[in-house]
């Protein structure tokens, strides 16, 4: 049987249908960040951003997200070296350093619910940008997306 092309190729190297298919759908990564000035630390909030369906975690219009957002990051690999925030368990981040992917991701489960069956996800968990004043951000912070996968099934 063949390798995953996940082990074998290198994020640069991977067809456009396959870099879109590393993404599990958790939707961590449209949270809402605050980064300190100072020292450049990043902090979650489960404040999501405007398009984030809080059901399906997926992007309600993904083709014109950067017309609405213009904000809203186009992940490509060289940002998957930038970027700090990333979470642990984020397939690019784990293809970059040479891990597999976790057992829920839908590459291997086949199946687009298992990241939120394992509580992976900000499915249930997040308020939309558009309900809470940017000031009041810092009352939503959050850690758990940087321990999401520590454990089996945690929440």
């Amino acid at each position: 049987m063949e390798d995953a092309f996940w082990k074998t190729k290198t994020l640069e190297d991977l067809s456009q249908q396959e870099w879109e298919s590393l993404c599990d759908g958790c939707g961590l990564c449209c949270l809402n960040k605050l980064e300190d000035y100072d020292t450049g630390e990043v902090a979650f909030t489960s404040v999501a951003c405007r398009l984030l369906d809080g059901t399906s975690c997926q992007c309600k219009d993904y083709p014109n997200r950067q017309a609405t957002v213009p904000e809203c990051i186009q992940l490509t690999p060289a940002q998957v070296d930038e970027i700090p925030w990333l979470p642990p368990t984020c397939g690019y981040r784990l293809v970059r350093d040479g891990h597999d992917l976790y057992w829920w991701h839908p590459l291997l489960s086949g199946d687009p619910e298992t990241v939120h069956q394992a509580g992976i996800s900000a499915r249930g968990r997040t308020i939309s940008e558009e309900e809470v004043d940017v000031e009041d951000f810092e009352d939503y912070l959050i850690d758990w997306p940087l321990h999401v996968g520590e454990t089996p099934g945690a929440r």
